[in-house]
C-alpha cells in the first residue's frame, strides 16, 4: 500500500464529494422540476432555501436553465460536476481510466441535455454514469485507503444533504455507519471525537440538523 500525500487525500475526499453532490442534487432537481411543471412556478426559492444557497434567479425559468447548466454559478450542477471531472483528471492514476470515463460520459450527457427539449432525460444518464462511477471506483481502486477516501467523501455529502433537508431516522443514521467503518481505513485525519458526538447527533429522535452540518462541514475531517 503506497503512501497518499496530504494533497492527493483531499483530492479523493473532495471527489466523492463534488460527484455525489451531483448525483443528488440532479435527483432533487428532477422533483423540483416537476412541481414547478405542474403549476407552483416559485417552488424553486424554497429549494434554494433547503439547501442554503443564494436565490439568484430571475424566474423559474432563469433557475431551471442556470441551476442546471451555468459553469459560471458555482452552485449550479455543472459547476460541481466539472470540479469532481477536474479532482479525477489528477487522480487518472489513482482511479483509474474507467472511473475517469465515467464522469466524461456525465459531462457529455449534461451538454446533450442543455440543447435538449426534453433535459432530464438527458440529465437521467448523468446519474446513470455516476452510478457507474460509484461501482468502477469500488471495483477499480486497488490501494484501500484511496477507496475508503473517495467512499467518505460520498458518504459525509449524503449527510451533510440529509441534514440540510432535514432527514433524519434509519437514512442518515445508516449513512453515518457506512462512513465511521472506513474513515479509520482512510488516509484523512480526522477528530474521533467529532466522530463520536455525531452518532449521538443522528440517532437522537430530534435530530440537531444545524449541528449536524456544522459538524461534518467544519469540524469532522482535520
Amino acid at each position: 500500500m503506497g503512501i497518499i500525500s496530504i494533497e492527493q487525500a483531499d483530492r479523493l475526499y473532495w471527489l466523492g464529494r463534488y460527484v455525489e453532490r451531483v448525483c443528488a442534487t440532479t435527483s432533487l432537481f428532477a422533483n423540483r422540476y416537476d412541481i414547478m411543471i405542474d403549476g407552483d412556478s416559485a417552488s424553486y426559492k424554497d429549494f434554494c432555501k433547503s439547501l442554503d444557497i443564494p436565490d439568484i434567479y430571475l424566474s423559474a425559468e432563469d433557475f431551471q436553465h442556470r441551476y442546471s447548466f451555468d459553469k459560471e454559478n458555482e452552485n449550479s450542477i455543472f459547476s460541481n460536476l466539472m470540479r469532481g471531472y477536474d479532482n479525477a483528471v489528477e487522480l487518472r492514476e489513482t482511479i483509474g481510466s474507467e472511473a475517469l470515463s465515467y464522469i466524461q460520459l456525465a459531462i457529455y450527457s449534461m451538454n446533450k441535455a442543455e440543447t435538449s427539449s426534453a433535459p432530464l432525460i438527458e440529465m437521467q444518464h448523468v446519474m446513470d454514469n455516476i452510478h457507474a462511477f460509484w461501482g468502477a471506483v469500488d471495483d477499480g481502486i486497488s490501494d484501500e485507503k484511496s477507496r475508503n477516501t473517495v467512499m467518505i467523501g460520498k458518504r459525509v455529502e449524503r449527510i451533510d444533504l440529509y441534514g440540510r433537508l432535514h432527514l433524519g431516522g434509519e437514512d442518515m443514521l445508516r449513512e453515518y455507519q457506512r462512513m465511521a467503518a472506513r474513515i479509520g481505513r482512510s488516509s484523512l485525519n480526522y477528530n474521533e471525537r467529532v466522530l463520536e458526538n455525531l452518532y449521538i447527533l443522528v440517532d437522537s429522535e430530534n435530530p440537531d440538523y444545524h449541528r449536524i452540518v456544522h459538524e461534518v462541514e467544519e469540524n469532522l475531517i482535520l
